[in-house]
């Protein structure tokens, strides 16, 4: 079972997908990049939180950077799964 943000972030009620970071990671880098490239081309909305900017994020996700969130529940950390990304913003059960 995914784990779900933690209660109350503007993860739950922000874009399809988010994508957990924090500064000076270069895998958060690559990882927006390529959730911005299959955004773009299924015309979904996504965003970037850096967990360094809050207490509880921080402790959430930790080392675990770049994690990668679908409609708030966890897809995967430190490298991204193109497929099962796209599965799950088309519904094909991701």
């Amino acid at each position: 079972m995914a784990d779900r943000a933690p209660e109350g972030d503007a993860v739950a009620a922000g874009p399809r997908v988010t994508v957990m970071t924090r500064q000076g990671c270069p895998p958060c880098h690559t990882m927006q990049a390529e959730v911005q490239r299959i955004c773009a081309e299924l015309g979904q909305s996504w965003t970037v939180i850096d967990v360094d900017t809050d207490p509880r994020l921080r402790a959430a996700y930790g080392d675990r950077v770049p994690v990668i969130l679908v409609d708030g529940a966890e897809l995967g950390s430190w490298t991204l799964d193109e497929p099962q990304l796209r599965a799950a913003l088309l519904g094909d059960g991701g």
